[in-house]
C-alpha cells in the first residue's frame, strides 16, 4: 500500500482540500483508497459528510489504545472506493498522552499493517504542526506532499518544515528525500506576483515541485459545505480537473477522461448545513462588549 502524507506546519495552505480531493481522484481512477484524518480539527471528516462527534471510536483510539483497532473504525464515504478513518477533537490530547510512550512515532505505521492488503493507497491529512501526529504520518508515508501557496509566509513555513524533516531524517530511519514533493496551491494565473514566486520556487527546488498546480476555485471552497469532494460536487470544475491531474502525476500515469461520479448509499448522518445550526448553543461575543479600560469599548457621543 502506497501511503501519501499531506503535511505542512503552516495552516491555510490547502492540506485538507488536497487530502480529500487527491484521495477522491485516486478512487476515481479505480484505486481502493483509505483517507486518514490525523488533524484534531477533523476537517477531513467534515469534508466527506460526517459529523466528528457521531463516532464512538476514532483514529485517536487507534493511536492511544490498540494498533489492531484500525479496521474497526473505518467507515465508507459517498465516493465509491474511498473509505475514511475519522477523528474528532479528542485527538488534540494525543501529543501529551503519547509524549513518554516508547516508539510513539511508529504507532500509525504499525496500525496500517492491519489494512495493508485491503487498499492500494492511503492518504493522511496532517495537523498544521510538527508534533507526534505529523511525525507518525511522516514515518508511515512512502510519499510526502507539501502544499504551499505562492506567498511569503508559506515559503517561510516550508523552510521550517524542511529543516525539521532534515533533523528527523538524521535521527530516525525515514523515507528517502526524493519522495518529498511540493505542490503549489491557490494559484492565480492573473497575478504577476504569483507567477514570480512560482518561477522562483521551481528554480530553487527543480523537479521536487510537482508540475500540477491547484488554482483558486470557488468550487473548492464550496465543496466542504456540501460534505463531498469537489470531484463529486462540481465534477467539471477547474478544481476537479486540477486534482485529477495531480493524482495522475503522483501515480505517473497519463490522464484519462473522468468517469461520472458513482455515489454509494447515503451517509448515516450529514453535517449541519445552516450556520444557525452549527453555532447553536455557542457563546457569541457582542459588538462593543470589551472592557472600556482597554479603550476598546464603543465611543459615547457627547
Amino acid at each position: 500500500m502506497r501511503t501519501v502524507s499531506i503535511a505542512n506546519q503552516k495552516g491555510g495552505c490547502g492540506k485538507t482540500t488536497t487530502a480529500i480531493n487527491t484521495a477522491a481522484a485516486f478512487a476515481e481512477l479505480g484505486k481502493k483508497v483509505l483517507l486518514i484524518d490525523l488533524d484534531p480539527q477533523a476537517h477531513v471528516t467534515l469534508g466527506v459528510g460526517y459529523d466528528p462527534d457521531s463516532f464512538g471510536r476514532t483514529i485517536c483510539d487507534v493511536l492511544l489504545q490498540s494498533t489492531g483497532l484500525l479496521p474497526n473504525i473505518i467507515v465508507r464515504t459517498n465516493t465509491a472506493g474511498l473509505d475514511l478513518a475519522p477523528c474528532n477533537v479528542l485527538l488534540a490530547g494525543a501529543d501529551v498522552q503519547l509524549a513518554r510512550v516508547p516508539g510513539k512515532e511508529l504507532l500509525l505505521s504499525r496500525s496500517l499493517h492491519g489494512v495493508h492488503d485491503a487498499y492500494d493507497l492511503c492518504v493522511i491529512d496532517c495537523p498544521p504542526s510538527l508534533g507526534v501526529l505529523t511525525l507518525n504520518a511522516l514515518m508511515a508515508g512512502t510519499d510526502v506532499i507539501v502544499p504551499i501557496q505562492a506567498h511569503y509566509y508559506d515559503l517561510e513555513g516550508l523552510k521550517r518544515l524542511l529543516e525539521s524533516v532534515h533533523v528527523i531524517r538524521n535521527r530516525l530511519p525515514l523515507f528517502p528525500e526524493e519522495q518529498i514533493r511540493l505542490l503549489l496551491t491557490f494559484v492565480d494565473d492573473r497575478a504577476g506576483f504569483n507567477q514570480q514566486v512560482q518561477r522562483q520556487v521551481r528554480d530553487v527546488f527543480g523537479s521536487t515541485v510537482l508540475n500540477t498546480v491547484i488554482h483558486k476555485s470557488i468550487s473548492l471552497a464550496e465543496a466542504p459545505g456540501a460534505g463531498m469532494p469537489v470531484l463529486s460536487y462540481a465534477p467539471h470544475s477547474r478544481g476537479a480537473a486540477d486534482y485529477r491531474a495531480l493524482a495522475c502525476e503522483i501515480l505517473e500515469q497519463p490522464q484519462r477522461p473522468a468517469a461520472p461520479p458513482i455515489v454509494s448509499a447515503p451517509l448515516p448522518r450529514a453535517i449541519p448545513k445552516r450556520l444557525a445550526d452549527i453555532f447553536n448553543g455557542t457563546w457569541i461575543p457582542k459588538a462593543g462588549s470589551f472592557p472600556r479600560r482597554f479603550g476598546l469599548g464603543p465611543v459615547e457621543s457627547t
